[in-house]
């Protein structure tokens, strides 16, 4: 049963039922966490006629890297853009995207990633705090069938274990150059100081996306499987096999998992042609459990 006031199937028709939409909007907000004792601040997108519906929306997580803030996917992947042209074109649905901040440039002093650590409990203020915030505040439908999670490199890995720990949660995951584990030191490089750096280093191995669907029982599996996934690294990307290891394991496990490979490296010019793809796969799959 759709969700009163939810968008509803006519609005995510073909573009050749839907007329152009004009251009969305970018607002910045801020939670005072008391989870993690300091104000995260995010971004969110608004679509054309947001402010003058009285309808629920779908909502979309949208995850930044390592280094980067909430603002790298408006300043430097031209979200706006790609979600006002998919949204134009009729591929995707009218939605809102939230992209909060979990990080900073300076990786050895600034706290980086989603998961919990010591002094960090990230993933207990998404859940806890950031997502009942901004569910509440802006005209989001609120449920799994409307709810999407996606993004970059950590970002990637974050938003595959999000959907992991909560598939009752999101409809859909899209990883993007996944920072999907780190048993192989890909990314830490045998950095030894119990720093900002390290502790993320080491929550991304702790949290392995790619252990998880090994080690998932029946009844995981199952959850596991009312998510729709999708993985997508460029060839050249330093961290691909990780993203050939998460699909393999998916393929074992029988989890269905789509896996899309294109000419690239880990770096803005990838990103920004995935988004374009992250949004339309998002929206295919809203109101579709």
């Amino acid at each position: 049963m759709a969700v009163a006031g939810a968008i509803t199937a006519a609005s995510c028709a073909p573009k050749s039922a839907r007329t152009v939409v004009e251009a969305g909007r970018v607002e910045t907000g801020s939670i005072d966490s008391k989870i993690l004792g300091a104000e995260v601040q995010y971004n969110v997108y608004l679509p054309a006629g947001y402010d003058i519906s009285s309808r629920t929306f779908p909502i979309v997580y949208l995850l930044h890297g390592l280094t980067d803030t909430y603002t790298a996917w408006v300043e430097k992947g031209n979200m706006q853009e790609v979600a006002d042209s998919v949204i134009a074109s009729g591929d995707a649905c009218p939605m809102i995207i939230v992209m909060p901040n979990a990080g900073g440039p300076d990786t050895h002093n600034t706290w980086n990633g989603y998961f919990n650590m010591p002094g960090w409990a990230y993933e207990d203020f998404f859940f806890q705090e950031l997502m009942p915030a901004v569910e509440a505040k802006y005209h989001a439908s609120g449920d799994k069938g409307h709810r999407a999670v996606m993004g970059l490199s950590m970002g990637g890995g974050g938003s595959a274990v999000y959907a992991q720990h909560h598939p009752e949660l999101f409809s859909s995951c899209y990883a993007m150059s996944g920072w999907l584990d780190n048993k192989g030191d890909e990314v830490n490089a045998g950095h030894q100081e119990k720093d900002c750096f390290w502790y993320v280093c080491e929550a991304v191995r702790e949290n392995s996306a790619i252990d998880y669907v090994l080690k998932a029982d029946d009844a995981t599996l199952e959850a596991l499987r009312s998510v729709s996934w999708f993985v997508d690294c460029g060839d050249d990307d330093y961290i691909f096999d990780l993203s050939v290891d998460f699909y393999r394991a998916m393929r074992s496990r029988e989890v269905p998992c789509e896996f899309r490979v294109r000419d690239g490296v880990h770096n803005w010019d990838y990103w920004h042609v995935s988004l374009a793809q992250a949004l339309p796969f998002a929206t295919s799959h809203f109101m579709s459990r």
